[in-house]
Order: structure tokens, then C-alpha cells, then sequence
């Protein structure tokens, strides 16, 4: 211990309800359970049996992959998560014996052998590392290498979410490792987003532009140049989402967000002594290449987590700097945005209703007074009626890439969540209570951050989608 960097030294384990073990083992198997939860890694130097002895190493690894150890974790609150697959199962294990009668390795295991263990049905043990989780370490390996790549402007950029009255808590240096990652990841979203919305008004704007010269080669002029300069701007459409897909703007603005979203809730429960993992349910119904972003968390809440606050200070700062009010905290971000999508959902309403509107007057036009409208005006009001209905369709289809209608509903649903919170704090007295109510805050949260994600992951614009746009 004298020669560690760090020394993690956790409380004393709670017995559950029925359980006779004694405090030496639970202390185990809580220390089990806090290195499952917090590792990428877990190092097993183990014989390969399954052991029933409480916090042993085989309890530990089983753990790991089923999230079950009878004896200290609910087995009810455990299958929530026991089937699914994610990156907290993987293991690598040096293979020991033990120093006592029968102990040598379970059957097929060779003392001294090492190689990767997981839950895989298929191929549990491999001496290369998995795949998937391979794909995972090269996510966290790229957000590390933009944070680094950008840090400068992460540095001039950042809302952190430690300020002044934070620095006053009581530990809150283990708040500053959850906010440096927060504006790491806070400020590559903002820029990717950017990025990508650039992006997608660019190719909405192509399409519409591709569309107008086929009607304006259709309806007014038949010249060759109006179909090339449609072929230029589909050319330059596909190398601009080329360049975005191979770049992964659309996806690191969307998983960067989540991070970011996911820390700000696991620095707020840790400034409250809200004592759960928020890593252990955030984006574990989604795809499992979402796992790095777990990862990422494990790192962030380790010291956090390894003694959470019991004092009441840091409850009154959350309510504040967290829920805010009308004009400030998430209650206020998310009364702005509902304002602001809903002006942006009035203007393509508007521009509908005008579409449709053009669109029936030159219908009526053409059949009740078709007789007294010459050929100069016939091919121009169509082509006028086309565009009107094309940049509509546009529009339309800017729209559903940004998810308009989608978040009115989820700012909205936001916005109540926080409020009710508000006010069930401001009636509770209990701290525990308080507590409670954060912890379903911040779970309710995690929950729609993750619905934001999925419903934005395949919403990005294709080959297909602009030959639809376009045409």
C-alpha cells in the first residue's frame, strides 16, 4: 500500500436483509463489486471453478458476467441487466493453482495460461481480444485523441459544470475528474454538431437546388446544362456525406452529447450522495457499441463512488445549479427549447399551408380560366407550384432529420420532469428522500438521453435519401 499511487478504501458493507455471512466476507464481496463496476479489465487470477465462498474470486468473475453473487446482490434488481449483452463481462484471466489438496485447474485449463474470458455463448475463451470489445477501446481511443486534438479550444469553450459554490463542497476534487471529462466531452459534441447540421443544411439546400434545375429543364428550358449542373451538385452532395461518414461527424456528435449528458447526471448524484452507478443502466438497452461511453463513466465516477458524501450541503447546490428554475438549470434549457422548436415547427407549418395554398389557387387557375392563359404563362406556374411544393418537401425532410416534432415532446416531457422534481424537493425534509427523488430524476433522464440517441442514430442524409429529395 505504501507503494501505491492511490489508495481506494471503501465503507463498510451494508448486510442485506437475511443474509448470516460475516463482515469480512461482505467487505470482499463488496470490494468484488465495486471492481466489477468500475473496470474495462478485469484481471481474474483464478483455478477457472466456480466457487460459492462469499466475495471469492469465481463469485467475483460470475459477477462480472451475470451481475448475479448470492449472499450480497438482490437477484431481482441483478436480472435487469443479466441478459444483455454489453462490455462489462470482459475478463482476462491468468490461470493459477492453489496450494492445497485438489488444486489444480478445472478441467481443460492449464496452470499458467492466459487469455481472454467472457459471456459469449459461442467462443467464451479466445487468446485475441473480442471484437466487439476491441471496437469499443477504439471509440475510447478516438475521443481521447479528439479531446487531445482540440484541447486548446475545449480549454477557451467549456461551461464546466464545477463552479465556485461546487469548489466549496467537501470533496469536491473527485467532482473536477466527472467535470474535466464533462467539458471534454460538452464541447467535442458542440463541435461536431455543428459540423453535422452544417452538413445537413448543405445537402437539403443541394437537393432542393437539384430538384429546381430538373423543373426549370422540365417546364422552361431544355437545355443540357440544367441536368449537369443537377449531376455537379449530386457529385458534390455524396462527396460532402462521404466526407461526414468517414469523418463520423453524425455519430461523434451524437455519442459525444450522450457522454456528456451521462456525466452531468454522475456529477450531480455524486455532489448529493446520490449512492448508485449511473453507468450501470445508461444506454444498456441500446446498441452495444455504445459501451465505450460506459467505460468512459467507470473512469469518471471511480473516486466518487468509493465514498460517497453523507453530508446535506451538496443536495441544495443540485437543487439549484441542476434543476434550476425557469430561466436557469435543465428546468430553463429545456422551457427555451420547447419555445424554440415549436417556432421552427410554425415555420414549416407555414411553409405548407403557403405551398398548398399556391399549389389549389393555380389549379383553380388552370381550370376555370385555362382558356385565357397563353403558353408563356402556363410552364412558369407550374414550374412555380413545383417549387413551392419542393421546398416545402425539403423542408419537410430537414425537419424529420432534426427530429422537430420528436423533441417538442421530449422538451416538453423534460420540462414537467424537472418541475415536479422541484417542487417534491422543496416538500421533502428527509435526506434520504431527497436523495430518492435525484436518483429517479437522474435515472428518468439517462432514460430519455438514450431515447434521443436512438431516435437521431439513423437519421442521417444518404445517397438514396438525396435522389429522393432531389427528384
Amino acid at each position: 500500500m505504501a507503494s501505491a499511487e492511490q489508495v481506494i478504501e471503501l465503507p463498510p458493507a451494508r448486510r442485506p436483509a437475511g443474509s448470516d455471512a460475516n463482515q469480512r466476507d461482505l467487505q470482499y464481496a463488496q470490494l468484488g463489486v465495486f471492481l466489477c463496476a468500475h473496470c474495462h479489465i478485469l484481471l481474474a487470477l483464478w483455478d477457472g471453478k466456480p466457487g460459492d465462498h462469499l466475495g471469492g474470486t469465481g463469485q467475483v468473475v460470475r459477477f462480472h458476467h451475470d451481475d448475479v453473487m448470492p449472499g450480497y446482490e438482490d437477484r431481482l434488481a441483478a436480472r435487469q441487466q443479466m441478459l444483455i449483452d454489453d462490455e462489462s463481462d470482459l475478463v482476462y484471466q491468468i490461470v493459477c493453482s492453489r496450494d492445497r489438496d485438489d488444486g489444480t485447474p478445472a478441467d481443460g485449463l492449464k496452470p499458467m495460461s492466459a487469455g481472454w474470458y467472457t459471456k459469449d455463448a459461442e467462443i467464451p475463451r479466445s487468446q485475441t481480444l473480442p471484437v466487439q470489445h476491441r471496437q469499443i477501446f477504439a471509440r475510447s481511443d478516438a475521443f481521447s485523441a479528439d479531446a487531445m486534438q482540440h484541447a486548446e479550444v475545449i480549454s477557451t469553450r467549456c461551461y464546466p459544470l464545477l463552479d465556485d459554490e461546487a469548489r466549496s463542497l467537501p470533496q469536491s476534487d473527485r467532482l473536477a475528474v466527472i467535470d474535466r471529462l464533462f467539458c471534454q466531452a460538452d464541447v467535442l459534441a458542440m463541435l461536431f454538431q455543428k459540423k453535422t447540421l452544417l452538413a445537413t443544411r448543405v445537402l437539403h439546400i443541394a437537393a432542393f437546388l437539384m430538384g429546381l434545375c430538373f423543373l426549370i429543364y422540365a417546364d422552361l428550358f431544355a437545355a443540357r446544362g440544367w441536368l449537369i449542373t443537377f449531376l455537379v451538385l449530386f457529385a458534390f452532395s455524396s462527396a460532402l456525406q462521404t466526407l461526414g461518414r468517414r469523418a463520423e461527424w453524425h455519430r461523434k456528435y451524437l455519442d459525444y452529447r450522450a457522454l456528456a449528458e451521462g456525466l452531468r447526471v454522475q456529477f450531480y448524484w455524486a455532489a448529493a450522495g446520490v449512492t448508485h452507478f449511473p453507468h450501470d443502466n445508461f444506454l444498456q438497452m441500446q446498441d452495444p457499441e455504445l459501451g465505450w461511453i460506459r467505460n468512459v463513466m467507470r473512469v469518471a465516477g471511480f473516486d466518487s463512488d468509493s465514498r460517497p458524501r453523507q453530508d446535506t450541503s451538496g443536495i441544495d447546490y443540485v437543487r439549484r445549479a441542476w434543476i434550476g428554475d425557469s430561466e436557469s438549470g435543465q428546468l430553463g434549457y429545456f422551457a427555451r427549447g420547447t419555445r424554440l422548436r415549436r417556432q421552427q415547427q410554425r415555420l414549416t407549418q407555414g411553409l405548407g399551408k403557403l405551398s398548398l395554398i399556391v399549389s389549389v389557387v393555380l389549379v383553380a387557375v388552370f381550370i376555370f380560366a385555362a382558356a385565357h392563359i397563353t403558353e408563356a404563362w402556363n410552364d412558369p406556374m407550374l414550374a412555380l407550384m413545383g417549387a413551392l411544393l419542393l421546398a416545402y418537401a425539403n423542408r419537410e425532410g430537414y425537419a424529420y432529420a432534426l427530429a422537430e416534432s420528436e423533441l417538442i415532446k421530449q422538451f416538453r416531457f423534460m420540462t414537467r420532469l424537472y418541475n415536479n422534481s422541484r417542487h417534491r424537493l422543496s416538500d421533502a425534509c428527509d435526506p434520504g428522500e431527497q436523495r430518492q427523488i435525484l436518483w429517479a430524476l437522474g435515472k428518468s433522464a439517462l432514460d430519455e438521453h438514450g431515447e434521443w440517441l436512438m431516435l437521431h442514430r439513423n437519421r442521417s442524409v444518404d445517397d438514396a435519401e438525396l435522389w429522393r429529395m432531389g427528384g
